[in-house]
């Protein structure tokens, strides 16, 4: 908990602000500014605008563990997992420089963590045990249309033998009929083909497998292009294998190249602090988003693929048991779907997003059966051409089953933003989509976090693009679905647009990292510089006396059971809620839930019951918070459900 600071009383200090703003009155505007800066940096400290609107601090980090924070994870040990992998930069990328920094808030200590792979752009969930499963991240980073020096594109490589499969290492050769050589850029393994006999006629019929792989010409400029689609000789193939196994390519050509996925998944154990790699996925994911299912098992959709195509609807399902992925129902959605686990094992998709997939195509919100693969749009969402770059979020308590859309900005590099907030009730016979307040401000890339005291705390974002033409949102506020309002927190002294993430700590505070501004200038004729600095705010309620105090508790629950936690603050004590740990990245975070728990008092103590539904209540690590009639929360008890 943060230290009260005392209110400056003495009149030296009174002095001292009084006749800077004397001052200022009696000569000039650019006085009068300076000095309205002087009174706010004075307000901001006091006792009574901490008690209001809470504070922000400006957290130090060592030069050696700075990073460009891109992914940031809540591990079960209360420190924080930062994952810049090559944090967006090409420079880095060529070079192998891939960066994780662990950071423990409680000490305010660091530690590096050896990154094995580029993480960047990857997804990530809580596993039932405390692990972290990310899967994905980068293989290639983009290039526009000018800068290609060699044409490429998707090479389909067939397999017409039925008794073998095939992998073929990065640089094979594919020849055409013509002479023009291209080399595969990863390794592609072609499954062997499908061979079938006639119950009637008893003749075989065999149909070619196939696999698609990036590839990349040998000459550099126009004459590597090819416009039509041709068969492809693999050099050095002989005999049989020379005719059954083959490559066939569409264009390959010298257009804009998108950033590629890759299938490498790992683990990251909080014990260990390390990266243990797990199996592969089948298909390449560059954005995905990893969402845990009710069995404790982890849906993968969407991402860019290895050739730079949005998955088209491949989506797969990975096994903690068995570190293993095996195929999931086929669903199409643009790159970091906002999808949240809902009662009953459906998963609700709100239509927010992060990015790639045409502007006509898996953009609508709706419920998704998995186990049918139905999906049923919903609908009264306004500004529905403006939820890429929105936050999505499950409101406090979950049971409510209300999930709120905030802000959002067009697809693309549009212009667009929008101050619409909408929420969903989908215990509803028939969900709608009904208004909610307006955001102070048109915002994109807007970061949301679940509270203790069941509002949502709203921070940063821009009016444009990347915060384009210096258009970051330097204020933040408080959601309150009891009373659907917000109502305004202290601003921010950091600016957060792109590769923005937001966490609730244990103790009750909001750590915010990252930002990749565009521009670095009003004028847009700068490059922006990405925004290493760590704030951290404090809620008004740590600024309250006698905040609750929660003793020893059983260290795992199994759902439906009630464990007693002691405490001498138990007869004050209103409420109880299950916070699941943050994993977020490109404002989503699908991890966080709040789950209200059933509360007694009991001698010495508080008695709480898990509610007995793994839809509502995904297995692992939760913080427990206790808050008392005025909302101020404990701090957290880390409890195992099982």
């Amino acid at each position: 908990m943060p230290a009260r600071t005392s209110r400056p009383s003495s009149h030296k200090t009174w002095l001292s602000v009084g006749a800077v703003l004397v001052l200022a009155a009696a000569n000039a505007p650019a006085v009068l500014g300076f000095a309205q800066e002087k009174y706010h940096a004075y307000e901001i400290d006091t006792d009574d605008y901490k008690a209001e609107r809470g504070h922000w601090d400006l957290m130090a980090m060592p030069a050696r563990y700075q990073l460009n924070s891109i992914h940031a994870v809540l591990l079960r040990t209360g420190k924080v997992l930062l994952i810049a992998g090559s944090g967006n930069s090409v420079k880095q990328f060529e070079g192998g420089t891939f960066k994780s920094t662990l950071w423990d808030p409680a000490k305010n200590t660091f530690r590096k963590i050896d990154t094995p792979k580029d993480m960047f752009c990857a997804g990530h969930t809580q596993l039932p045990d405390g692990k972290v499963l990310i899967a994905g991240g980068t293989a290639r980073y983009e290039t526009l249309g000018g800068d290609v020096k060699r044409a490429g594109g998707a090479m389909l490589v067939k397999n017409e033998d039925p008794d073998q499969d095939r992998t073929f290492p990065k640089g094979t050769v594919f020849l055409s009929a013509s002479g023009k050589t291209y080399r595969s850029q990863f390794p592609v393994h072609v499954p062997p083909a499908h061979k079938a006999i006639s119950p009637v006629t008893g003749r075989a019929t065999v149909t070619a497998n196939e696999a698609r792989v990036y590839v990349e010409a040998d000459e550099e400029g126009a004459g590597g292009v090819t416009n039509t689609t041709e068969q492809y000789e693999i050099q050095g193939l002989r005999g049989e294998d020379d005719d059954n196994f083959y490559g066939i390519a569409n264009k390959l050509g010298l257009d804009k190249k998108d950033f590629q996925g890759i299938r490498d998944a790992y683990e990251f154990d909080p014990a260990t602090e390390k990266y243990t790699k797990v199996g592969s996925m089948s298909e390449a994911r560059w954005y995905p988003t990893l969402l845990t299912l009710a069995d404790g098992k982890v849906l993968a959709t969407s991402g860019l693929d290895d050739v730079g195509q949005v998955v088209p609807g491949k989506n797969e399902i990975y096994d903690p048991a068995t570190r293993t992925w095996s195929k999931a129902p086929t669903r199409y959605f643009p790159t970091y779907p906002s999808l949240f686990l809902t009662t009953g094992g459906k998963v609700f998709y709100s239509g927010s997003n992060s990015g790639y997939g045409p502007a006509d195509q898996g953009r609508a919100p709706g419920i998704w059966d998995l186990a049918a693969n139905t999906f049923r749009t919903t609908s009264g969402l306004k500004d529905s051409d403006t939820l890429e770059t929105s936050g999505s979020v499950l409101l406090p308590p979950a049971q409510d089953q209300k999930v709120m859309v905030f802000g959002g900005g067009g697809v693309g590099e549009s212009e667009k933003a929008t101050a619409r907030t909408a929420v969903i009730d989908l215990k509803a016979p028939h969900p709608v989509f009904g208004p909610g307040p307006d955001l102070p401000h048109r915002t994109r890339y807007l970061n949301t976090v679940l509270m203790p005291d069941d509002t949502v705390f709203t921070t940063g974002g821009s009016g444009d693009y990347r915060g384009r033409g210096e258009s970051d949102i330097l204020a933040a506020q408080f959601y309150d679905p009891k009373t659907n309002a917000f109502r305004a927190a202290a601003d921010p002294a950091v600016g957060r647009n792109y590769h923005t993430e937001a966490l609730l700590l244990p103790d009750g505070r909001v750590a915010v990292f990252g930002s990749d501004p565009l521009f670095g200038d009003a004028d847009n004729t700068k490059p922006g510089t990405f925004e290493q600095r760590v704030e951290v705010y404090s809620p008004p309620y740590l600024y309250r006396d006698n905040r609750p105090r929660l003793g020893d508790a059983p260290a795992s629950v199994r759902r439906g059971q009630s464990i007693t936690i002691r405490t001498a603050d138990a007869a004050r004590i209103t409420t109880a809620r299950l916070i699941h740990p943050g994993s977020a990245t490109h404002v989503t975070d699908f991890d966080q839930r709040s789950v209200a728990l059933g509360l007694k008092q009991a001698p010495g103590g508080i008695t709480v019951t898990v509610p007995n539904d793994p839809s509502l209540v995904p297995a692992g690590w939760h913080m427990l918070f206790a808050t008392d009639r005025r909302g101020t929360p404990s701090e957290a008890v880390w409890i195992h459900v099982m």
